[in-house]
């Protein structure tokens, strides 16, 4: 395949893989309106924590440089990548798309003819309205199947590979991006683009529909005294359930399936709809019920290690553990944190320990959604419904 210019607008765990799976084999500049984000990709540093994209910084010749001028990032792109948060807005009960209209307006001012593909999540219609308000065909979106702390991985080896729209540059697209994987082969999917964005919601609520079945299962054998490993077991052995995300946590969290559930019920609208609006019930009561089994041990001082979504992460967004603590400090117990990666002290009602050796020394009772190296070598008392320990 011949080298092309990528533009990749914003640094997150999206588009910091992007750019570097594609800087292997075409030129990719990186823009982000964040100066320590450009800073760090031009010193050769990942904005985000992923061993991979780590791996990639140190060791292969990547053709990668970030900028702050949008000039210089899309003037000159075969492909412009929007990877821009698009945050769910609670009380619009949508997502908050600003940010990715503002990179789509200001790409188009300084390139007339690069395809614009859209990688953060969306509602259904999104592009199709864009195009429609623009007045521009040249706007597509391709979901992506991206886990926290393992982005570059899930790019090197994708299940599939969907591009919503048809035509030879979102062929050339999605060719591209099959190209800088490592898979043999991958399937390419050109779609509509309210097919796209509705199977980007529906792949993740799904999962998030799993999570929430195997937690509720492990709430069961939890109440009523069942070892739920052998539950669980004994489950996934039909290959019609399989193995996939069964293992049991305080709930689904992270910056997707919360947010995508909840998109995609507000898609439904006059819908009759059951299963989702059950499935996002679900979690909050989850994290409620596991609330409930931890004051019940009638430790004094309860220890939570670690607020981060999963081993490997350093994403505290939407997090499980913040709603466990949450919940525990209305019950009025007493809570310390143990969270190197908080940012601020902005769990009010705890206390924030920095010393690991002083908050495993002061818990009496350690709560964990996921065990590591540190608290399998722990010797007292510990709170987790990790039964297999994966994520």
């Amino acid at each position: 395949m011949k080298r092309l210019n990528v533009a990749v607008a914003g640094l997150g765990y999206v588009g910091m893989s992007l750019a570097v799976l594609l800087a292997r084999k075409h030129s990719v500049i990186a823009f982000d309106i964040d100066p320590d984000r450009i800073a760090k990709v031009n010193a050769g540093q990942s904005t985000v924590a992923d061993q991979e994209i780590d791996k990639a910084l140190a060791t292969e010749d990547l053709s990668l440089t970030g900028t702050l001028d949008p000039e210089a990032a899309f003037s000159g792109a075969d492909f412009i990548i929007v990877a821009a948060p698009t945050n769910y807005d609670e009380q619009a009960h949508f997502f908050d798309t600003s940010a990715v209209e503002d990179v789509i307006r200001t790409a188009r001012v300084h390139n007339k003819s690069a395809l614009i593909v859209i990688k953060s999540t969306i509602p259904v219609g999104f592009t199709a309205q864009q195009r429609a308000v623009l007045m521009d065909d040249g706007i597509a979106f391709s979901p992506e199947f991206l886990r926290e702390g393992k982005a570059l991985y899930d790019n090197y080896y994708p299940s599939r590979i969907i591009v919503g729209a048809k035509g030879d540059s979102a062929a050339q697209f999605a060719e591209m991006l099959k190209d800088a994987s490592l898979k043999p082969e991958v399937e390419i999917l050109l779609t509509g683009s309210d097919e796209a964005e509705a199977i980007k919601l529906f792949a993740n609520t799904y999962l998030a529909t799993r999570v929430a079945f195997f937690n509720e299962l492990d709430s069961f054998g939890l109440a009523q005294g069942l070892n739920v490993s052998e539950l669980i077991n004994g489950v996934c052995l039909d290959p019609r359930v399989g193995t996939g995300y069964n293992n049991p946590s305080f709930g689904y969290g992270g910056y997707c399936l919360p947010k995508d559930t909840k998109q995609l019920l507000a898609n439904y609208k006059d819908v009759p709809h059951q299963l989702v609006q059950a499935v996002v019930d679900a979690n909050s009561s989850r994290k409620k019920f596991i609330a409930e089994q931890i004051v019940k041990t009638g430790a004094k001082t309860l220890g939570v290690y670690r607020l981060t979504m999963k081993q490997g992460s350093d994403n505290m967004r939407s997090s499980a553990m913040y709603d466990v603590v949450k919940y525990l400090l209305a019950e009025g117990a007493h809570v310390i944190v143990y969270e190197p990666m908080l940012p601020d002290d902005n769990l009010k009602g705890a206390e924030i320990v920095e010393s690991l050796d002083e908050f495993l020394h002061r818990s009496d009772q350690v709560i964990c959604n996921r065990k590591d190296a540190v608290i399998q070598a722990f010797s007292g008392p510990i709170f987790t419904r990790d039964i297999f320990g994966v994520d």
